[in-house]
C-alpha cells in the first residue's frame, strides 16, 4: 500500500506491465450515510464479493493492484461521473446509485443523495480512486512500452432487470474493440473458450468508465474489463437472495479452478504486454 493513500485505498505496487483494478469488493459504509439507507445488507447486495480474494494470487505475478473498500451503494467509482448512462435503453444504476440491480430502493423516504452529497462524494472517494489508478497506470507506462489494465468484476448470474435468462460464465467488455487491441481480446477468449464454460465477448457487458477512460491501444494502454458470473466460484441461492443465503462464504476449494483459469488470463494479459518489448 502506497504511504500517501487514505485508509479505504488499497495501492499495491508491482513491476510487471499489468494493473488490476477492483472498483466494487469494497462493502464500508461511513456511517452518516449508512444511517438514510433502508438497511446495511440491501446497501451490499451488489458488491463484487469475494473478487480480491479470487484474484489475490495477482501480486504474486508481480501486477499493480487497486482497490476501494467503499461500497458501490456509497458511489460507483466505475461509471461516467458526469451522470450519463454507460448503456443507454438498458436498466442500470447511477454514480450514486438509488437502488440494487433489482430495482429495490436503497434510502429511506427523503434520503437519497441530491446533487450536493453526490459532488461531495465524489470528491472524497470517486477523484482519489481514479487519481491513483491513472498514477499507477502512468506509472507501468513509464517502465514498459505496453500496459494492461484489467478491471475485475463479478455479478449474480440471474438478475431479470438486468438481462435475461443466467449470464455467461465470463463476459469480457472492450467497449466494442476500442478500449484494446484484437490480439489482447484474443488471447483472453481462447482462454476462456478453453475452460468450456460459457463466455461472451461485448455482450451485455462492453465494459464501464475504468475501461472506456483509460483504453488508449494506440498509446500503448489497453484496458479490458472481466466480468465473472458469481456461480463460477461461490454458492448463489436458486431464487432471490436473502440475508439468509447472500452473501455464501468464500470456498477456497470451490474457488480453485476459477482462480486457475484466471491466472492464466493474467498471464495472457502480461504476455502480451510484453510482446511489444
Amino acid at each position: 500500500m502506497t504511504a500517501a493513500s487514505p485508509p479505504w485505498l488499497e495501492v499495491r505496487e508491482g513491476d510487471a506491465p499489468i494493473i488490476v483494478a477492483f472498483p466494487h469488493t469494497g462493502a464500508d459504509i461511513p456511517e452518516e450515510i449508512a444511517g438514510g439507507m433502508v438497511s446495511p445488507w440491501l446497501a451490499r447486495l451488489d458488491a463484487d464479493w469475494w473478487v480480491d480474494l479470487l484474484y489475490d494470487f495477482a501480486t504474486e505475478l508481480g501486477a499493480t493492484t487497486v482497490r476501494t473498500a467503499i461500497s458501490r451503494s456509497v458511489i460507483d467509482v466505475n461509471r461516467d461521473p458526469s451522470g450519463a448512462s454507460l448503456y443507454p435503453g438498458q436498466a442500470t444504476t447511477e454514480l450514486c446509485p438509488t437502488v440494487t440491480f433489482d430495482g429495490e430502493p436503497l434510502h429511506l423516504d427523503g434520503k437519497a443523495p441530491d446533487d450536493a452529497e453526490i459532488a461531495r462524494r465524489r470528491a472524497l472517494y470517486f477523484d482519489p480512486y481514479h487519481k491513483a489508478l491513472a498514477t499507477q497506470v502512468d506509472r507501468a507506462r513509464g517502465r514498459h512500452p505496453t500496459v494492461v489494465l484489467y478491471d475485475a468484476h463479478s455479478i449474480r448470474s440471474r438478475i431479470p432487470r438486468l438481462f435475461e435468462g443466467a449470464l455467461p460464465q465470463f463476459n469480457v467488455g472492450t467497449h466494442d474493440g476500442r478500449s484494446c487491441g484484437p490480439g489482447l481480446t484474443k488471447a483472453v477468449e481462447q482462454i476462456c473458450a478453453g475452460s468450456a464454460r460459457p463466455y461472451v465477448v461485448n455482450g451485455r457487458f462492453k465494459g464501464g468508465w475504468t475501461t472506456r477512460r483509460y483504453g488508449r491501444p494506440a498509446e500503448g494502454v489497453h484496458a479490458i474489463q472481466m466480468e465473472l458470473a458469481c456461480r463460477g466460484y461461490m454458492a448463489e441461492p436458486a431464487e432471490n437472495p436473502d440475508p439468509t443465503t447472500w452473501p455464501s462464504a468464500f470456498d477456497s476449494a470451490r474457488a480453485a479452478p476459477m482462480r486457475a483459469i484466471l491466472a492464466d488470463i493474467l498471464k495472457a494479459c502480461v504476455a502480451f504486454a510484453q510482446q511489444s518489448e
